[in-house]
């Protein structure tokens, strides 16, 4: 105690001086804003699975369902959805048709002039550039326990980090459901020239039941808007920056800065002198 209050003078710079550079900083740097989409996977269609497993799952209409790419090999929609919501493709598609180049490099952007600032060290921002930096917003987290998969979106502004959380489920949706329509249309037009081509009847019968799960399938998909991912929880505007948050960061700020302190004032501290003999 007797050393620290000697050094009482630079534990108190340096204190206040790490405190201050803290509580500057979070308050200086730019907020980002948390948007989450809470959402769960939809089972695959029971109805087909059911048709599948029942008449028309026989040897000659199993083989046929095989043959046509008709037969369920358990619930992969969910893996299928999560990969379309991080694919490149889907980003890609919705940053074009959001015109987000402006919006994720707004520093290079010109707004009066409605075009790219010069710079000859940094080129003109392209799709392939802005995905990579959007895999820095967007995060994907699922829940093992529950089940449960939560889509994130970090952004410096707070309704589009919520609007782009919630479009982005809405456009996995969209295509899944999408290829699900063109995929069932194709079924039941190879099904239907099978049953043409084919005499036999228990094939057609094998054949119609297989087309109309298809039917079944085709209606469902037209009908349902969250076709593979279900919004238990969309995203709202947050109110409450993620990044930084002052709360934390101004007593780490002290306490880091009085650790410093005493620790700089201890080490700077002469050693014990031993007493000289008489």
């Amino acid at each position: 105690m007797q050393v620290l209050w000697r050094g009482r003078i630079p534990l108190v710079v340096i204190t206040l001086g790490i405190s201050l550079t803290v509580t500057a900083a979070a308050f200086l740097i730019p907020a980002k804003y948390e948007a989450d989409v809470v959402m769960t996977a939809v089972p695959e269609n029971e109805a087909e699975d059911k048709a599948l497993g029942g008449s028309a799952a026989s040897a000659i209409g199993g083989g046929l369902a095989s043959l046509a790419g008709l037969s369920s090999t358990g619930n992969t929609l969910k893996v299928e959805a999560m990969a379309i919501l991080q694919s490149e493709a889907l980003t890609e598609r919705y940053i074009r048709e959001n015109n987000l180049l402006p919006v994720l490099y707004k520093s290079r952007w010109d707004p009066i002039r409605m075009q790219w600032k010069n710079s000859y060290f940094k080129p003109i921002p392209t799709l392939w550039k802005a995905n990579r930096y959007f895999r820095s917003i967007r995060s994907v987290t699922d829940n093992l326990k529950t089940g449960l998969t939560t889509l994130t979106i970090t952004w410096r502004d707070p309704k589009q980090a919520a609007q782009w959380a919630n479009d982005l489920v809405a456009m996995t949706n969209e295509t899944l459901r999408a290829k699900a329509v063109d995929e069932a249309e194709r079924n039941i037009a190879f099904l239907e020239e099978q049953a043409r081509k084919s005499s036999f009847v228990a094939l057609q019968i094998s054949t119609a039941e297989l087309t109309e799960t298809q039917l079944r399938k085709e209606m469902l998909a037209r009908s349902r808007i969250e076709y593979a991912l279900k919004v238990l929880d969309p995203a709202t505007v947050p109110e409450r920056q993620s990044f930084p948050v002052p709360s934390i960061w101004i007593p780490a700020g002290f306490f880091g800065g009085l650790f410093l302190g005493i620790l700089f004032v201890l080490l700077r501290a002469p050693g014990p002198t031993s007493a000289n003999p008489q």
